[in-house]
């Protein structure tokens, strides 16, 4: 991973594995409903209505497949 430092290496692969799905995340701060389009060590992007949401991977509560 070039120096970086995974803090919770499960939630990064399971979050791989749903890239270029429709997702619902639950952060700390609320919920965003939208397409997973990168999965980077310590964020995701999540774009919803054609606007990108970086969120920062130690925020997420729980995240679910999604239909949209």
């Amino acid at each position: 991973m070039n120096g970086w430092n995974l803090r919770d290496p499960y939630v990064y692969e399971a979050l791989t594995q749903l890239q270029n799905q429709s997702i619902s995340v639950q952060t700390t701060r609320g919920s965003v409903r939208g397409v997973l389009r990168m999965v980077m060590p310590d964020h995701i992007v999540v774009h919803m209505g054609g606007t990108p949401f970086y969120i920062r991977t130690e925020q997420i509560i729980w995240v679910h497949p999604a239909a949209m």
